[in-house]
């Protein structure tokens, strides 16, 4: 049955490609006149593509049979081809199946549905725990396990990103972390409710003020990835992007060996709001 679905998922996809609508392969960020998802670097993201694409298939077995049901009703019993309509109230076989179908594919839509839900929200045992909070309008990170490496991540404007950065994706201080590893994401906000939300991942979470939400990925490529806040959270909404970096363990290694002294003194800017409102408000 998988493969019945991987082919015609397959065929619609060189459709779309012969007609132009679809890019390349996919990569770690939006490119222009994409359709589809960015291609999948973690399990959760590879799950949620097979997910989809069986729904795909679905909702197109599904649209092209009530097309076609319509079209042959609208021919075949129209008032001028059937002058005579029929006096028939009730058909047992009809009945029974326009019951029992839906539940059928319902349960086929369940079943794996519930298993990508239950794989999502079971966090395993964390190699790394990072911290995110969505301030207006940019991120700040935290790395608990690992002390004074915490920073704020702040979109690069046109002049400061180089020609090899997408343009509103790029930022100043990047999250880095290790291919294989499990990740886990505490994520909250100091204002309103932001979205941490990386495609490539299959992650996106509420940022809630006053509330931690978690979450986890496995990043099983090296490269760069990019997301943005996911939420309506003001007037910057669309400039407070997410970059990560995926490397090997000793460039790992190598980035918090650095880290530790580049943010030893560095206090987020975030933490700098936050004082200056608490004094203001005790004035």
């Amino acid at each position: 049955m998988r493969s019945i679905f991987n082919a015609i998922a397959g065929i619609a996809g060189l459709a779309l490609l012969a007609t132009g609508l679809m890019s390349g392969p996919a990569t770690a960020a939006p490119q222009p006149w994409q359709m589809g998802f960015q291609e999948a670097a973690s399990p959760i993201a590879e799950w949620i593509h097979q997910f989809h694409d069986l729904l795909l298939i679905l909702c197109v077995i599904i649209s092209a049979f009530v097309l076609l049901l319509m079209i042959w009703v609208s021919v075949r019993f129209n008032a001028k081809a059937n002058p005579t309509p029929s006096k028939v109230t009730h058909n047992t076989l009809i009945e029974v199946l326009w019951t029992v179908v839906p539940i059928i594919i319902l349960v086929i839509i369940a079943i794996p549905s519930l298993r990508l839900l239950y794989f999502d929200r079971t966090i395993p045992e964390a190699d790394i725990t990072i911290k995110a909070t969505g301030y207006q309008w940019y991120w700040g990170y935290e790395y608990p396990d690992i002390e004074g490496v915490s920073f704020d991540s702040i979109m690069l404007t046109d002049e400061e990103r180089g020609p090899d950065q997408p343009r509103l994706l790029a930022v100043d201080n990047v999250v880095v972390v290790p291919v294989g590893k499990i990740v886990k994401m505490q994520i909250t906000a100091s204002d309103v409710i932001h979205a941490w939300a990386l495609p490539a991942f299959g992650v996106k979470i509420d940022a809630i003020p006053g509330r931690l939400n978690e979450t986890w990925f496995e990043a099983t490529k090296e490269g760069v990835y990019y997301g943005q806040c996911s939420e309506l959270c003001g007037r910057d909404h669309a400039f407070m992007p997410i970059e990560v970096h995926v490397v090997s363990e000793q460039d790992y290694a190598a980035w918090v060996a650095e880290a530790k002294q580049k943010f030893a003194a560095h206090t987020p800017r975030g933490k700098d709001n936050m004082v200056a409102s608490t004094t203001g408000a005790a004035e």
